[in-house]
């Protein structure tokens, strides 16, 4: 069954296999599980956010422990549409910042594209996967263009769990 699936305002068009990925630092904690859903909504960026925070709330999530703190569910949202928010330049100084640095900052508010998207290996593959042609609204390369860019490191000890289908998460 779908984590979204009775939510109202929220249509899921397609889920990407999920992915069993390493805890960063290595060893810090148990692998996570990942995926990435397309979906269309009625909603604006800010209401989609607090829903899935909702969600995640309704999961036991606390967001008072902290940023990075473990969780048994951590949904984001990583872009919206062409969407560019707040503003290119706040979405390009976030995207330059050390990821040392965005470890000890929070942002003052949502910033989609999220910055650190190209980074990820977590969110390429599943998300090459399932909209390979998308379009980053800032860089303007595609995700599987991402995903060939990203550096091999980044996807170690990243593998499938499911076979890729029609239906949802396990």
């Amino acid at each position: 069954m779908h984590i979204l699936h009775a939510e109202p305002d929220i249509s899921i068009c397609a889920v990407s296999r999920v992915w069993q990925t390493p805890a960063h630092p290595a060893g810090s904690g148990p692998d996570y599980a990942n995926a990435v859903v397309t979906l269309q909504t009625s909603l604006d960026a800010a209401q989609l956010l607090q829903r899935l925070h909702a969600i995640e709330a309704g999961f036991g999530r606390d967001r008072r422990t902290g940023r990075w703190s473990a969780r048994v569910l951590d949904l984001d949202l990583i872009a919206l549409d062409e969407l560019v928010l707040p503003d290119a330049a706040t979405q390009r100084a976030w995207v330059a910042m050390s990821p040392e640095y965005q470890q000890v900052q929070t942002p003052a508010e949502l910033i989609l594209p999220h910055p650190r998207m190209q980074d990820r290996g977590f969110v390429l593959a599943p998300l090459a996967e399932i909209a390979p042609g998308w379009r980053h609204p800032a860089s303007g390369q595609t995700a599987a263009a991402l995903l060939a860019a990203l550096e091999p490191g980044k996807l170690v000890g990243m593998v499938p769990l499911s076979a890729r289908d029609s239906g949802g998460f396990p």
